[in-house]
């Protein structure tokens, strides 16, 4: 068993490769201090998908693993969150089925977002006040003092952050500024729509416009000259 890094975290490993056969292989989630991990944690990770039992209406296996967005728990094609990665390891078939149900009652049947979980609380923020707190959200454990959120490093274990280290990654999170909204792609036919002349202006005349045919036999009467200090028209 051992501990790698490579491109999207560090993962364990179970031997090595033979041939065309690959070695089993687990990522360490966020919120796992992977300098922790002994071989009991890393055979669990290396376990997961976990069943947790059977459902007792429809008789279909429920399972506990860690995806793209986190820990969670699937039934017959139905998902719903895990608040902590611990209770992949832990959670058992009367509170898999209990959240399966918050689920579908809360949504209809679609994927519902877990609403954060307190991991930990520091105490009060030593120069602004305030309760400074380690919560578990969507894309991983994270610091909260009033309204500003900061992420922890990947490799920081949440249990073990102190309230010295939560106000540092705090002050650097204010320093770096609101996040920058994301702009709205403009609709098909929007350029098209402002590149039309603006209300009131008047079309340009073309240049090689036609001039309207005359009937056949008759032909074009000459201008008129105007008369000039009351002289008479010359004869034609």
């Amino acid at each position: 068993m051992t501990l790698r890094s490579g491109r999207f975290g560090p993962y364990v490993q179970l031997g090595e490769a033979e041939g065309d056969e690959k070695p089993k292989r687990a990522s360490v989630p966020r919120g796992i201090d992977p300098g922790s991990l002994d071989l009991e944690r890393a055979l669990k990770l290396l376990a997961l998908p976990r069943e947790i039992g059977l459902h007792p209406e429809s008789g279909k296996p429920i399972t506990a693993g860690i995806g793209r967005y986190g820990p969670f728990i699937l039934h017959d094609g139905s998902y719903a969150n895990l608040p902590t990665v611990e209770e992949v390891f832990s959670v058992g078939i009367n509170r898999a089925v209990a959240l399966l149900a918050e689920k579908k009652a809360g949504t209809g049947g679609r994927f519902q977002r877990a609403a954060p979980t307190v991991l930990k609380e520091l105490g009060e923020h030593p120069s602004e006040g305030g309760k400074v707190q380690v919560l578990s959200g969507r894309y991983g454990p994270y610091v909260k003092h009033g309204d500003v959120n900061a992420t922890l490093p990947r490799a920081k274990d949440p249990a073990a952050l102190t309230i010295d280290e939560a106000v540092t990654l705090i002050a650097e999170r204010i320093a770096k500024g609101p996040s920058k909204p994301k702009g709205r792609r403009s609709k098909p036919g929007k350029t098209a729509k402002a590149d039309k002349a603006a209300p009131g202006d008047k079309p340009a005349k073309a240049s090689n416009a036609r001039q309207k045919p005359q009937p056949a036999g008759k032909k074009t009467p000459k201008p008129k000259r105007k008369k000039a200090g009351g002289t008479r028209e010359a004869a034609e």
